[in-house]
């Protein structure tokens, strides 16, 4: 499988699949492809794993595109918010932690499952930090960000703490958990929220610089309140 990324703030990456090739993506990522590709919805693993996939943001069932007829097939998906689309080649023993929506497309040998933080009570008062993906298994990644995304590689035991949101992927030899910002007068009058995720290495960390979320509420700053 080839494939190329086009475009700066709404990208798109479109894939060239050899016959009999397959893509798997979810939340209708796909945006334009050729005639001989064939789609099917699927379980992708089974209703336990739709299941978990749901609850990490996801939708239940993917959708797996086929190069079909022995010949060539193109296939594209867009980023659904300004940001970037990183490439990433998932090998076995190697998983990467992805926020949730963050996954936008692969190749059908990738696995996507819950990934839970050690710290359940921090982690469900956390946000958007609480709840993330694995990806495992063998094949390209296409994952999409908000923003511009920052790349910090981390040593044994270096820590980086990131403000709940920004935190966009990381690789799995990471380990995470949700803190609260110490001393209540910093949590009320602050302004920076009430909790942060600590990210120990080693391993490779991915951050981004507009969360939907920080954009969605900035906007609705500006609604009329209905009154």
């Amino acid at each position: 499988m080839r494939y190329e990324i086009k475009g700066d703030t709404l990208p798109v990456v479109v894939c060239y699949l050899e016959g009999g090739e397959q893509m798997i993506t979810e939340r209708g990522s796909m945006s334009w492809m050729s005639p001989n590709m064939k789609m099917e919805t699927t379980t992708n693993g089974g209703i336990g794993k739709a299941f978990g996939r749901m609850f990490s943001g996801e939708a239940m069932f993917q959708n797996r595109y086929t190069a079909m007829g022995g010949g060539n097939g193109m296939i594209a998906f867009a980023s659904s918010f300004p940001g970037q689309i990183l490439a990433r080649q998932i090998v076995p023993g190697q998983e990467l932690i992805v926020q949730k929506t963050g996954f936008l497309a692969s190749e059908a040998g990738v696995s996507l499952s819950v990934y839970f933080q050690k710290k359940l009570g921090a982690g469900i008062f956390g946000g958007e930090g609480f709840i993330m993906q694995r990806l495992s298994g063998s094949g390209m990644a296409f994952l999409e960000f908000d923003g511009h995304v920052v790349q910090y590689d981390l040593q044994p035991g270096q820590q980086i703490i990131v403000d709940t949101g920004y935190l966009a992927a990381m690789e799995g030899s990471c380990s995470m958990e949700v803190q609260t910002v110490p001393g209540l007068k910093n949590m009320v009058f602050g302004g920076e929220g009430v909790f942060n995720t600590v990210v120990t290495g080693p391993g490779r960390v991915w951050l981004q610089t507009m969360p939907i979320s920080n954009v969605a509420g900035e906007i609705l700053k500006f609604m009329p309140s209905g009154k």
